[in-house]
């Protein structure tokens, strides 16, 4: 089975530096040196098309912008990019969400893929008028996915549960294909609903041994639903030439965290009421010393931003070898980033996808759409495309695709 890889649009914005945002923390603009303009968006998402991502995480917060709206305008200068679009239960009736995803699948070509985040933090959900607690927030979640599901079977839908009440539901169009439905939680209720609904089952990335552990519990839970979930991984990357040029990059953007704002977000992230979160937090104690938990497994991204803080880091090889270390365990999906993402989509693409395909474990979903330079890399060439190396305001936006 090839391994599937998708990138991440930083919808609250990018920079050579790392831009705060992510779960849990608090709510501010856009941040960074790049907006997330749709310009700049779309150029990081043609530059993963191309060089071979399958697709691209959208975020949901207060701290970036709609991931809805977002890709439905990106979709439009892309042709093959799937768009992996977070959103909340709580915030939407499921039979409009059955709509929505049937209308993206349509106008994209089947390009949705739908990631479903149920809300760890009471406060940020209260601001959007949803006063349900953790325990709650997933049995509605059970509830809303039911829902969506027997929509997307084409059927009637009646329910009067705890939590949500629809009568005589039905969509004029179902969605084909079916979106597939990305879950994640660390919590024994997030592990129930993602054993019932979940096609991937998303984890931040912990050392192996943890990873093993959580694969090994949701594969129980399914198998107990009759169901087989695959894995997925979301992680950061710093891939470059040679072990130490990528830890000397990990070493600059450590250097930039200001001792204040670690403290700042570690406090917020401390209260946080996702298991989750407490276990990224775990992985650093909020210090800035013994960051490798894990050979080339480095948690300093943690330390100012919220949800995934964790990147592999080190020479191409290396990065190649600690992916093929995760898909032995069962990971066969991986969400990544890196900052700027523009660029890190490169030195990823251009120099560890060649090296994971020669060993047999990946291949360029459309081949024939690649960039030229690309395609005719071998693992030896090394250095990011020459549009992708400018600063963002010389790279030129390739927006003149006839939007489909």
């Amino acid at each position: 089975m090839s391994l599937t890889f998708h990138w991440f649009l930083p919808t609250n914005g990018d920079s050579r530096h790392i831009v705060g945002g992510g779960h849990g923390t608090p709510v501010t603009a856009a941040g960074g040196d790049r907006p997330p303009s749709i310009g700049y968006l779309t150029q990081i998402a043609r530059a993963a098309e191309d060089l071979g991502f399958t697709g691209a995480l959208t975020p949901t917060g207060a701290w970036c912008e709609d991931a809805w709206l977002t890709t439905a305008m990106v979709s439009q200068h892309t042709e093959r990019l799937k768009f992996l679009v977070a959103f909340r239960p709580g915030f939407v009736s499921p039979t409009l969400a059955a709509q929505m995803a049937s209308t993206f699948q349509r106008q994209t070509g089947g390009r949705l893929l739908l990631n479903v985040v149920t809300g760890g933090e009471s406060h940020e959900q209260r601001a959007y008028g949803d006063f349900l607690d953790k325990d709650a927030r997933y049995a509605r979640t059970d509830e809303f996915l039911q829902i969506v599901r027997a929509l997307w079977d084409g059927g009637t839908v009646d329910l009067a549960g705890e939590h949500l009440r629809i009568e005589d539901a039905r969509l004029a169009r179902v969605p084909d294909p079916l979106p597939e439905i990305y879950f994640g939680g660390s919590s024994p209720a997030a592990g129930e609903v993602a054993a019932r609904h979940a096609d991937v089952y998303l984890t931040w990335g912990e050392p192996p041994a943890a990873v093993a552990e959580k694969i090994a519990w949701i594969r129980t839970l399914a198998a107990k639903e009759g169901r087989n979930i695959r894995f997925g991984i979301r992680l950061h990357v710093i891939t470059r030439d040679t072990s130490e040029q990528a830890w000397a990059e990990a070493q600059r953007l450590l250097d930039g965290f200001d001792p204040e704002t670690v403290a700042a977000v570690q406090a917020g992230l401390a209260r946080s009421e996702s298991e989750g979160q407490k276990r990224m937090l775990a992985l650093h104690g909020g210090g800035r010393d013994g960051l490798e938990i894990h050979p080339n497994l480095w948690a300093g991204i943690g330390l100012v931003r919220g949800g995934a803080g964790t990147a592999l880091v080190g020479s191409h090889t290396e990065v190649a070898e600690r992916i093929a270390e995760y898909h032995r365990l069962g990971i066969d999906e991986f969400v990544l980033s890196g900052y700027p993402h523009l660029e890190e989509a490169y030195w990823f693409g251009e120099n560890v996808l060649p090296r994971l395909a020669a060993q047999g474990l990946w291949a360029h979903p459309s081949p024939t759409t690649a960039l030229s330079t690309s395609a005719s890399r071998t693992p030896s060439d090394s250095t990011p495309a020459d549009a992708a190396a400018q600063p963002a305001a010389q790279v030129p936006f390739a927006g003149s695709r006839t939007p489909r």
